[in-house]
């Protein structure tokens, strides 16, 4: 008898087991569900420069200039996402805009070399096949992330620069201008009196399509005074611009050299991949310790494969603009 009731005993236990078991499986596949469900079917992230500038360089009637271009950027890739038009020609698209507009160190707002010269950056990577491509040092081409774009697909390298990065561009028919084109009052006078506040960077696009794939795409007119023809981290595929469908794109502005030392683009994908950490936890560990730690001031802006974002960046502030399918969207300039 005893050993009968101890057999029922194990029973009831193992039946008992069996079934928190299944209603965990239930749970967790609901959760699983759940997340799915929270997948964004599209997401965009756009920068338009970081630095040390205060509400006393950015006044308020400024401020409003430069949301209302980040605005106009934002609505043509959410209007392009959702009608279902491919990230790379996305992200070409909102950084034309950026580059045509003198508010920011990009194409027509770029700044000038110690030399009186616009020299520019861009590049381009897709998520998909990890194709790049870049150009660096070029000072004719209206809309240069069009070039380093022409490059990933015309061609059988990575990154181009100077003279025979404009031949290429011209044999691609895009459009070449006169170097006065770039010429905007404010850039020259920011290069006469070397007033930091001026200067706001590089801009740059992150997206996530509704094919599921991501894009990163950045473009530069480079530093201020630069001497010996420097090239920072925007052409660098790795350094200023990554994308990977297993984890993020990333598109990033600040110093440089800061952001070539440490690779911090491919960085931040690799902890996703390798270390398992989440977007936010590798682009805050990044930028708001890695840099932090080694004197690099900047910020990145990202998209995940599932569409989650993150913008992090340790310095005053970074022009900033987001939107998700969800409809979830906003401006920034500086820390909230």
């Amino acid at each position: 008898m005893k050993k009968l009731k101890k057999l029922t005993l194990l029973f009831v236990l193992i039946v008992f087991a069996f079934a928190c078991g299944s209603e965990k499986n239930s749970k967790d596949q609901a959760s699983e569900e759940g997340n799915a469900k929270a997948k964004q079917e599209y997401a965009i992230v756009i920068h338009g420069g970081a630095g040390n500038a205060t509400t006393k360089n950015i006044p308020p009637e400024k401020q409003e200039e430069y949301k209302a271009k980040l605005q106009e950027a934002l609505d043509k890739g959410i209007s392009m996402l959702e009608e279902g038009e491919k990230g790379l020609d996305v992200v070409e698209a909102v950084i034309h805009i950026l580059e045509d507009c003198p508010l920011f160190n990009a194409g027509k707002g770029a700044v000038f070399t110690h030399d009186g010269r616009n020299e520019m950056d861009a590049s381009i990577m897709d998520g998909k096949t990890l194709e790049a491509g870049a150009v660096a040092s070029v000072g004719d081409i209206k809309h240069p992330i069009s070039a380093a774009y022409k490059v990933m697909t015309n061609s059988e390298h990575v990154l181009l620069a100077g003279r025979g990065a404009s031949n290429f561009a011209k044999e691609q028919g895009l459009e070449i201008v006169d170097s006065s084109y770039f010429y905007t009052e404010s850039r020259w006078n920011a290069l006469q009196r070397m007033l930091k506040a001026e200067k706001h960077g590089t801009v740059g696009c992150v997206v996530l399509d509704k094919d599921g794939n991501l894009v990163a795409g950045t473009s530069t007119g480079g530093r201020s005074n630069k001497k010996y023809g420097r090239i920072g981290d925007s052409p660098i595929i790795g350094a200023g611009t990554y994308a990977n469908n297993k984890t993020c794109a990333v598109s990033a502005t600040g110093h440089g050299e800061y952001f070539m030392r440490y690779v911090v683009a491919y960085q931040i994908s690799a902890l996703m991949e390798f270390k398992n950490m989440s977007l936010e936890e590798a682009s805050n560990k990044v930028i708001n310790e890695i840099l932090v730690d080694a004197g690099g001031i900047g910020g990145i802006i990202a998209v995940d494969h599932q569409g989650n974002i993150a913008m992090p960046f340790n310095s005053n502030m970074m022009f900033r603009a987001y939107a998700q399918a969800d409809g979830e969207k906003g401006i920034r300039i500086f820390k909230e």
